[in-house]
């Protein structure tokens, strides 16, 4: 008779068990125990005595390791508590959305820079009456704006934004805004190219503040018309590159002498090849 017994280790709880097995069958590193009940059981060869061979009898006595069970409940807890500590305490913040800027066809809408702390971002889309606009935004984790173009005139619309990171997903506050009239000329954002003077130059910044419009040094986002007269430059290449209307100076005094916002086409100081160009006198950039 032989007896098979694991390593010595440290264990509580009550006495050793002790059950006597036959061996049935040694095959590729498992051997099949007989118990005296003629039950089979698969057990690894190599946890029994050297020269043990089909037809030897086995004693098998198993142990719990309480203590080894709490040492590693313990390391569980532990790694749980750290978790929690570096991910879960922190969540990222729910972000704020506002608008910036409205036309008569477009809204441009801003929001703070992204506090994510130990979450990652997977994306963020922008909604319109609940509807994703389009593909999620490209680097979103550097982009705080968004131009939403081709809007309804005097209508009312609800944005918000969605984001999703690794730990969920958050939705911003809802913002609701009504592009304006076409005799509310207050969202012009107006660049200016080449001038034949600086008196001509001059005189069209006069009349953007008369009319409550802005204008700016460089075309940006809520740009939405670029005055020149000659072709050429950093904001003139700029505007073509993002599709804001390229005008002549005489749209901006027509605006003001009508007192409402004029088509921006037959101004265009160049003319459109394509027929298909829409003549809205707003003309929407990019979203």
């Amino acid at each position: 008779m032989m007896t098979a017994t694991p390593e010595d280790s440290r264990s509580s709880g009550p006495s050793q068990q002790s059950v006597q097995f036959t061996v049935a069958k040694l095959d590729a590193g498992m051997v099949i125990l007989l118990t005296e009940d003629h039950h089979l059981i698969e057990f690894p060869s190599l946890l029994l005595p050297k020269g043990v061979t089909a037809g030897s009898v086995v004693n098998i006595s198993v142990n719990r390791n309480l203590e080894e069970e709490q040492h590693r409940r313990d390391e569980f807890w532990a790694l749980q508590d750290e978790i929690l500590d570096q991910f879960g305490k922190n969540p990222p913040r729910t972000p704020t959305l506002r608008v910036k800027s409205l036309t008569q066809s477009t809204c441009t809408l801003e929001w703070d820079p992204l506090v994510l702390n130990q979450a990652s971002l997977r994306s963020l889309d922008v909604y319109k009456n609940g509807v994703k606009q389009g593909h999620p935004i490209s680097s979103p984790y550097h982009t705080t704006q968004y131009k939403l173009s081709g809007l309804e005139i005097d209508h009312e619309f609800g944005f918000h934004i969605e984001i999703k990171t690794s730990a969920g997903t958050l939705r911003s506050n809802e913002v609701r805004a009504r592009t304006h009239t076409l005799e509310n000329l207050t969202g012009m954002n107006i660049c200016f190219g080449v001038f034949e003077s600086e008196t001509a130059l001059e005189e069209c910044k006069k009349l953007v503040v008369e009319i409550g419009g802005q204008w700016t040094e460089e075309v940006g986002i809520e740009t939405t018309h670029l005055l020149c007269h000659v072709q050429g430059g950093y904001n003139y290449e700029a505007a073509l590159q993002q599709s804001i209307p390229i005008v002549k100076p005489e749209w901006l005094k027509a605006c003001v002498e009508h007192k409402k916002l004029q088509a921006a086409l037959p101004y265009y100081l160049v003319q459109p090849s394509n027929s298909g160009i829409s003549s809205n006198p707003d003309t929407p950039g990019h979203d």
